[in-house]
């Protein structure tokens, strides 16, 4: 089983930022297949279905971000997963314009504190991730009062395509297909 994870901060307050993409991705991916999110396990709200035969787990840990990692430790431990094989992180990157997706098979936390926390909690940096790109913050601004800041019209736009990719990109992971995955998504659009 896949271990998918979609990083952002709970309660509504933070829905729609874009410190939430791994939210919205989660959301679409269980839009597609049909998969609910209605089990709540290791702080996180869950949900098991199938993507192209392969049976996932879904979750959106319901810690805020820099705690990400209790929640997805909780999980790899209880369903006795290999975070090295069996767990595929979402999340934001603001290194990446909206609209641009970044696929890695491993890789360090590159300042993001939600995965800092992933890879000191379960001790690997060894995890599948798939980073949403929602621009960098304009000078002169608060990194937190960007991330946790909501798109342009514009750019919320180019996010929603991305969050598209993002649901196609996962699919092809979870089949052992992520070189795949990287060869098709891992191209720089035209901001």
């Amino acid at each position: 089983m896949y271990l998918i994870v979609g990083l952002g901060n709970p309660t509504a307050k933070y829905a729609k930022t874009r410190h939430n993409a791994g939210f919205d991705v989660i959301d679409a991916i269980a839009d597609k297949y049909g998969i609910e999110l209605n089990l709540r396990k290791g702080n996180a709200f869950c949900g098991t279905g199938y993507i192209e035969g392969q049976k996932v787990m879904l979750a959106k840990p319901q810690t805020f971000m820099n705690l990400s990692g209790d929640s997805v430790s909780a999980l790899v431990n209880f369903y006795k997963l290999d975070p090295t094989q069996e767990l595929i992180v979402v999340f934001d990157d603001i290194s990446l314009a909206p609209g641009n997706l970044r696929i890695r098979k491993k890789g360090s936390a590159g300042g993001h504190n939600g995965i800092k926390d992933i890879i000191a909690k379960t001790g690997t940096d060894q995890f599948e991730r798939v980073k949403v790109g929602v621009g960098e913050k304009p000078a002169g601004w608060d990194l937190a009062d960007h991330v946790l800041g909501r798109f342009s019209p514009e750019d919320r736009e180019k996010f929603e395509d991305a969050v598209k990719d993002a649901v196609d990109a996962v699919s092809l992971m979870v089949q052992d297909r992520t070189d795949e995955a990287m060869n098709l998504y891992n191209r720089k659009k035209e901001a």
